[in-house]
């Protein structure tokens, strides 16, 4: 008899591929074969918990290449702070990160809240061709909305 978690993967992977979200695919089939292998028991749990950081940081070095590679200096950086919009996206990478912040508070202290949140992400990737960032994020907004509905 097939798993609750594994039937849930292979609805996750239909509906990525249906969605022809690449990204959702390889996710999805990484850990069926994880689970298939019998890795889930001792990596799972490790991933869940690094997994978050190990995505951030290649992240991070995708937006920091261009540097490495020299495409971006710093006559580049102080030319965009020029523009309006550089002081928009600056401002705007500050309350991202703040909002991430509050999210693994949230994710911390109400781990139930992850479950709606990762159907919001799959459900923006897979029908609305969004990115998976959502969950940290999408933490951190709906932990300001708490707190807002908190004081009303």
């Amino acid at each position: 008899m097939i798993s609750q978690a594994t039937f849930f993967l292979l609805l996750l992977l239909i509906i990525a591929l249906f969605a022809k979200n690449t990204s959702l695919i390889i996710a999805v089939f990484v850990l069926m074969v994880m689970k298939l292998i019998g890795f889930d028991a001792k990596v799972f749990s490790y991933v869940q918990s690094k997994g978050i950081n190990w995505g951030v940081t290649v992240i991070t070095i995708a937006v920091l290449a261009p540097i490495a590679t020299g495409d971006i200096g710093f006559k580049d950086l102080t030319a965009a702070f020029k523009s309006p919009y550089a002081w928009i996206a600056l401002i705007s990478g500050i309350i991202v990160a703040l909002l991430a912040k509050g999210g693994v508070t949230l994710l911390a202290k109400d781990p139930h809240i992850t479950t709606a949140l990762v159907l919001g992400t799959v459900l923006a990737v897979s029908l609305f061709k969004g990115v998976a960032v959502g969950p940290l994020i999408g933490a951190g907004i709906a932990y300001l909305a708490m707190k807002i509905m908190d004081i009303f």
